[in-house]
């Protein structure tokens, strides 16, 4: 049973919903009959590679907020992912362009390696304080889960896997997705945002269930 995730490196609610949805898919029943797709949205497609503000300047901006108000709105982010055993360091993240990042995590799915990259870059970005736009960043983390750093560097060297993330962002559009984390289970059952476990696992039980009464007329 397919399983598909819109998502972005950048996106706190992201890596939550990410870690949620993984617990209850490590808890499911048949999980050797899962299939999990990572896709591609990027929150802001124009966001530049490098830029001198912070996070909490970037989000103030963006919602006509204080830098205190920012602030507090990220410290309030930052408590909801520590319950699930995630740190979120906002006053040390570089703001960056994801383009790069979800064209190798297109390049790791191929390889097999979607889940360890996945995890490896949001850790990278809210944990580590790394630079997710620098490809030279991107090579090292991909070399750190097992694929080979020059042919990472090629990769994005050429642009590859460029065309399978624009597919991504327009069948997002298509589904009406507007904000991420999106989840989709067996093109049917749609879950949106960092929603608690349980409904995650609810979802994913009734896609289950679907397909079985499907699979049995």
């Amino acid at each position: 049973m397919k399983i598909e995730i819109w998502s972005d490196f950048s996106c706190p609610f992201c890596y939550i919903g990410k870690s949620r949805l993984e617990k209850a898919l490590d808890s499911f029943s048949h999980p050797e009959d899962l299939e999990v797709v990572f896709r591609s949205f990027e929150l802001d497609t124009g966001a530049p590679r490098d830029t001198e503000s912070s996070i909490h300047e970037l989000l103030a901006v963006k919602y006509g907020l204080s830098l205190e108000q920012a602030k507090e709105s990220n410290q309030n982010v930052a408590a909801q992912a520590k319950t699930e055993g995630l740190t979120y360091r906002f006053d040390t993240i570089i703001p960056t362009n994801t383009f790069d990042a979800h064209r190798l995590m297109h390049y790791a799915s191929e390889q097999g390696k979607a889940r360890e990259m996945s995890e490896r870059l949001f850790r990278a970005y809210f944990t580590d304080s790394l630079h997710i736009g620098d490809r030279d960043t991107l090579a090292r983390l991909a070399q750190e889960i097992g694929l080979d750093k020059q042919e990472v560097s090629n990769i994005l060297e050429r642009n590859d896997y460029a065309e399978q993330v624009r597919e991504d962002e327009r069948e997002a559009r298509q589904l009406g997705i507007r904000g991420v984390p999106f989840v989709v289970f067996r093109g049917k059952y749609a879950v949106s945002g960092a929603q608690p476990l349980e409904i995650f696992q609810g979802a994913l039980q009734r896609a289950w269930e679907d397909q079985a009464e499907n699979n049995g007329k």
